[in-house]
């Protein structure tokens, strides 16, 4: 039975990448950083054989979490911190995301791994598209320094794979949701669920999401495919949404009335600068656009939940879960 370590495994997507393994039958080990963190508990109940490795950076002991493994699946990452405390962001990101992963893949390599999945992220290509969606073979251009980390990481690791013959695959999503999801899409569902007024109705804009089952779904099956060595795939749902569109449809699913006032984006994006919030409204809108293409004509790669079912399921969690924490 092939065994599959996976890093960061109880966080959003490393839980449904465990339970999405252990249903397909392999032999799953999850490392932590720490066995008292959200997510061990479930991570417990799924799978029996949970390692705690510590912080992860350049000096982390991976030789037990090794032992025995077949395929790496790193997910675990230093991510979007909402309010930064450290004093030099990028330098915190690359000792996590750079100088972790690297120390992973080299010993990884030299352990016998035959495979190394990476989830990286669509920032690497920039925040923003224009005329078309982004493809694998676009330059790179990330913007902030959780991007220029995850982009060091990738070239990093192709440098590792290169002289080791470890075979690398590396995953690009975009905006992932899913039930138990958090950050900017959590933020959005519990805007629409209090029914505030957004001046967000003059923006026109376009993005892809992934939910958490098609994303788990691709990477399991970049475990064994062939043709998936030496090969990076963006993923997205195939259905494309403008920020008050999606606003729109989490409130209908949620029962509430979507209340979108129209308000020049300039104004807004002023505003923002004055709140430092310019990220969140380029999140809001900008267009971010992915083609999921390559893994679908590679890898036979189809999503296997609509974003239409995606989001009601997203929704029912919404409401059974957080409401009453409310």
């Amino acid at each position: 039975m092939m065994k599959v370590l996976v890093t960061g495994a109880n966080g959003f997507v490393g839980r449904r990448v465990c339970s999405s393994l252990k249903e397909g039958g392999y032999a799953v080990r999850a490392a932590v950083r720490d066995m008292n963190e959200n997510g061990v508990d479930f991570i417990q109940q799924v799978i029996d054989d949970v390692i705690c490795v510590g912080n992860i950076d350049g000096s982390t002991d991976w030789s037990r979490a090794l032992d025995g493994v077949d395929v790496v699946m790193h997910l675990a990452a230093r991510v979007h911190i909402l309010q930064e405390v450290s004093k030099n962001p990028l330098e915190s990101f690359r000792s996590v995301n750079v100088l972790g992963t690297g120390r992973l893949a080299k010993l990884a390599a030299s352990a016998g791994v035959r495979r190394f999945v990476y989830i990286s992220s669509i920032s690497i290509h920039g925040n923003s598209t224009d005329e078309r969606p982004y493809v694998e073979d676009d330059e790179a251009n990330p913007h902030s320094p959780y991007a220029i980390s995850k982009w060091e990481a990738e070239v990093v690791l192709r440098r590792i794979a290169q002289k080791s013959g470890l075979e690398l695959v590396v995953v690009r999503p975009p905006l992932v949701y899913g039930p138990g999801v958090g950050g900017n899409f959590l933020r959005l569902m519990r805007w629409a669920d209090k029914g505030w007024p957004l001046p967000l109705g003059s923006i026109h804009n376009l993005r892809s999401f992934i939910g958490i089952d098609n994303l788990a779904d691709l990477i399991v099956r970049c475990v064994e495919h062939p043709d998936a060595a030496g090969e990076t795939f963006l993923v997205a749902d195939g259905e494309d949404l403008s920020t008050p569109d999606l606003i729109q449809r989490i409130a209908a699913l949620l029962g509430r009335p979507a209340r979108i006032l129209p308000c020049p984006v300039g104004v807004l994006r002023k505003s923002a600068a004055l709140f430092g919030m310019e990220d969140v409204v380029d999140r809001l809108c900008n267009s971010l656009q992915v083609s999921s293409e390559k893994a679908r004509r590679v890898l036979g790669w189809q999503p296997s939940i609509s974003l239409v079912d995606g989001f009601a399921g997203t929704a029912k969690w919404y409401a059974d879960s957080c409401r009453r924490r409310k």
